[in-house]
């Protein structure tokens, strides 16, 4: 017979395992010394050739606590493998309304899992690029921050609709 210890490891494993089954993407690239230059794109390569089925795509941040603002302004693009693009500058908020970082983690840096696009669907087969920079000012100014301190990785995750 098997322990209750075994059948519930057992059952986390096959949990885990099956939600992995929907995740066609999940990367992260590490940010040099935790300053994001605004002129660094980062670059998510992917091929697809699933055009009929939707798709989840979230923006996933990590960032530490030397991250000193309460949103964060992306500029997000895909090119698709005919050259067609979609541009989107996004907004997300970094914080509650009292300060505290939103995120999930248990050490000093803290993970958001950011939706991007619902229901998506890559409509073409072939090679795809997502890329993502930093848009973000200071008030009153017009030119946008060289580099952004406190974020530690850029990530990307695809997830297929069931």
């Amino acid at each position: 017979m098997f322990s209750l210890a075994v059948k519930l490891i057992v059952l986390v494993a096959l949990v885990f395992a099956s939600c992995q089954e929907n995740i066609s993407l999940d990367q992260f690239h590490a940010i040099e010394k935790q300053r994001w230059h605004k002129d660094s794109i980062i670059d998510f390569p992917f091929t697809s050739s699933d055009s009929e089925n939707k798709n989840n795509i979230f923006i996933n941040i990590r960032n530490n606590k030397t991250y000193e603002y309460s949103n964060l302004f992306l500029i997000a693009r895909i090119e698709f493998p005919n050259n067609y693009q979609i541009v989107d500058t996004l907004e997300y908020e970094m914080t509650s309304p009292e300060g505290r970082f939103l995120g999930t983690g248990i050490s000093d840096v803290l993970e958001n899992k950011l939706e991007y696009k619902t229901k998506f669907t890559f409509p073409i087969k072939g090679e795809y690029h997502i890329k993502i920079q930093h848009a973000m000012r200071k008030n009153q100014e017009l030119k946008g921050m060289e580099y952004l301190d406190g974020i530690v990785d850029v990530g990307l995750q695809i997830e297929k609709i069931k």
